[in-house]
């Protein structure tokens, strides 16, 4: 297993504070690390959390228990 060297939370935690996020307009994109080669991966599902992903570097699964989020707002048209 690697070291996460990101700022990675209790998925449960992140998962209350990507809620917030949504709520508010936000979309998500959940952020984690692979256990097995380190790789950072983003899960392509909006507003969704897993417990595990496959890697796109390795293939391998990883339990996912600590992970963040990337969060984005997007603005509506003006007339």
């Amino acid at each position: 297993m690697t070291t996460n060297k990101y700022n990675d939370s209790p998925i449960d935690e992140v998962a209350k504070l990507a809620l917030e996020v949504i709520q508010h307009g936000g979309i998500i994109h959940q952020k984690w690390t692979c256990a097995h080669c380190g790789a950072r991966q983003t899960m392509e599902v909006p507003n969704t959390f897993f417990r595990r992903g496959q890697c796109e570097e390795c293939n391998q699964i990883t339990p996912i228990i600590i992970c963040g989020f990337m969060a984005e707002f997007v603005r509506g048209e003006t007339h």
